[in-house]
């Protein structure tokens, strides 16, 4: 009789832990990580700040997570990127003129390595909140003066901002629209700089080759719902390099100038602080001469089990150039895109091809 007893507890028992086992392994599903092509804007300058030029894709050592990665195309300037079996051509003194014509080894062709960096995809985003009352015009010519100054090859966009961001000229090559757009925008009512960044950055995302965002501030946002540390965090994962040219209106509050400062050196952009309208023209010029000298790297990372932040360095190779400041994003969080037909989550990397 106890025996009978003991099996009829102990069976039950069993298909409790079967289905607690069961639920347990629905519950833990199995990752994938597949990241795309990562893209790199490197500037290198001296101590004083003078870019330096002429250096090549062996100068470079990118190291992803401790991981040392090899670069798999690489351009200076506007000039079109070019893979590294092109450079190893060149440097048997066989290299093709004009683009690769033939796939590389990875199965990709040369206008694939080409329209990763050809130009740049600028999106300028402008304060035109009641901050901007006094200093407009000044902002807009200044704003103006960039538009001009950009090559040939760069396409721009141009956004502006109060509570809400509007998108006044998509995307395009024609700079007269985009004057257009700039010269019909007026002020509006309270800033929420970051809820607009956040959309810019998400637009920019969707492009290919170079992505950068070019802010004119005028003041602290004071309307925003979205922290800055995720935008700042969206735009390294995404690739984007953010400049930000800040009136004195918002360095007198030094929250905004620290968060300012940070954002833009995570992405590889920089921040600059104007306090007249003389210092606004000379900043956007600053911006225009170093998008001119920034050198594109990309990689496809190795085998990485980490899907959570993964940290980004690159630094010169030699001792003779060693001496020499490098500036970049510092790494990015792969995203989750969507779930595949097996059930297990798929990430995708930052760079949306």
């Amino acid at each position: 009789m106890a025996k009978k007893l003991f099996l009829l507890i102990l069976i039950p028992l069993v298909f409790i832990l079967r289905d607690e086992s069961g639920i347990e392994a629905q519950e833990s599903p199995n990752f994938h990580v597949v990241v795309n092509m990562v893209q790199l804007n490197v500037a290198v300058t001296d101590k004083k700040g003078n870019y330096i030029t002429g250096l090549g894709p062996k100068d470079f050592a990118i190291v992803e997570d401790g991981i040392v990665e090899k670069a798999a195309t690489f351009a200076e300037g506007d000039e079109p990127a070019r893979s590294l079996g092109e450079f190893a051509e060149q440097d048997s003194s066989a290299a093709p003129s004009g683009p690769l014509a033939k796939p590389s080894s990875d199965g990709a062709s040369s206008q694939t390595f080409a329209s990763l960096v050809s130009g740049a995809n600028v999106f300028v985003l402008f304060d035109s909140s009641d901050y901007m009352y006094r200093g407009f015009v000044f902002a807009q010519d200044a704003i103006a003066e960039f538009i001009r100054s950009l090559g040939n090859a760069d396409k721009i966009a141009f956004y502006s901002y109060s509570r809400d961001l509007s998108r006044a000229a998509a995307l395009t090559s024609d700079r007269a629209q985009i004057l257009r757009a700039l010269r019909s925008t007026v002020a509006g009512d309270q800033a929420a700089l970051y809820n607009a960044l956040l959309l810019t950055l998400k637009d920019a995302a969707q492009n290919k080759g170079r992505k950068v965002v070019v802010v004119f501030s005028n003041g602290p946002d004071n309307s925003s719902v979205v922290p800055p540390e995720d935008v700042a965090e969206f735009a390294q994962s995404a690739g984007v390099s953010i400049y930000m040219i800040s009136t004195q209106t918002a360095k007198l509050e030094p929250v905004s100038t620290a968060v300012f400062d940070r954002m833009t050196a995570a992405t590889g952009g920089k921040a600059y602080f104007a306090k007249n309208w003389k210092d606004e023209h000379r900043a956007f010029a600053f911006i225009g001469d170093d998008l001119r000298h920034l050198y594109s790297l990309s990689y496809y990372p190795k085998p990485n089990a980490n899907t959570g932040w993964r940290a980004i360095t690159v630094k010169l190779v030699g001792d003779q150039l060693k001496k020499y400041k490098v500036r970049t994003r510092n790494g990015y969080r792969p995203q989750p895109s969507r779930f595949s037909s097996d059930d297990k989550t798929t990430l995708s990397g930052v760079v949306p091809e």
